[in-house]
């Protein structure tokens, strides 16, 4: 169960965006308790705004166009269902050439090290802890031009990949890299692809993600607060040159984080 958390007019929230990679920020009315909402089998964050609590549901990537259904339970109610409408998005294309033949195959050693770490990124991108929050506004984590955007769908020496599942920022080596909301580290490592990683958790189910970090300041079981440098901008993994990769993981899904830089 969450905590009570008292209404506030002052909450910001993600802007909504109800397409495969986005949010959708759902009005589920006035309740004196918090209710506890679920997107199929994955509980979902709310917060309170105005005396109206919102559900802010994180939609993968793979999701198609059409209805959608939540579940909402209040402590004393009846549980019932809410519907939105998940529209279609088309994202663009981006071809990179890496010199790195590696990073593009990797070797089978390679293979059984990418399916650890893999392991580890996966648990903490669907990290669950319970903690009532009033407000999403995002600190941009790092200062730089948006080289890449989420979404891209990526070819790597013009072999298909995984589309880019955050957002690039360009900026010179050893830019300090700041945590965008209060959180706790839950996960640091130096991965195959991703190089040097951090984890947050600001809870709910809302983790942020770090890559290719010339140095971490922070490690596993810290607490920050927003606007905390945690590291510094690196190339280390699979990069063309030196930026921060950032990813914001909802309901344990890839979402794109500029949502939350247009926190209203």
């Amino acid at each position: 169960m969450l905590l009570l958390l008292p209404p506030t007019s002052l909450a910001a929230l993600p802007r909504h965006d109800p397409v495969p990679g986005g949010v959708a920020v759902i009005d589920l009315g006035p309740e004196d308790h918090p209710p506890a909402v679920r997107y199929g089998e994955k509980r979902v964050l709310v917060l309170p705004r105005d005396g109206r609590w919102y559900a802010v549901v994180g939609l993968g990537l793979q999701e198609k166009p059409g209805p959608r259904t939540l579940e909402v339970r209040v402590e004393g109610g009846t549980p019932r269902r809410v519907t939105f409408e998940i529209g279609h998005r088309e994202y663009e294309t981006q071809r990179l050439t890496l010199k790195n033949r590696r990073m593009v195959n990797p070797y089978k050693k390679d293979l059984d090290r990418i399916a650890r770490e893999r392991k580890r990124i996966l648990s903490a991108l669907r990290h669950w802890q319970e903690r009532p929050l009033s407000d999403l506004t995002f600190f941009r984590p790092a200062e730089g031009p948006l080289s890449s955007r989420f979404g891209l769908r990526r070819y790597f020496n013009d072999q298909p990949r995984k589309p880019h599942s955050g957002l690039d920022i360009a900026a010179p080596r050893g830019t300090p890299v700041v945590a965008p909301l209060d959180g706790t580290v839950i996960e640091a490592g130096d991965f195959f692809f991703n190089g040097r990683t951090l984890f947050l958790d600001h809870g709910q189910g809302l983790v942020t993600m770090y890559c290719h970090l010339e140095e971490m300041s922070v490690r596993p079981g810290d607490r920050v607060r927003a606007g905390e440098p945690i590291g510094r901008v690196g190339s280390s993994g699979r990069v063309t040159g030196p930026h921060l990769h950032w990813s914001v993981s909802l309901n344990g899904v890839m979402v794109n984080p500029e949502l939350f830089l247009d926190a209203e």
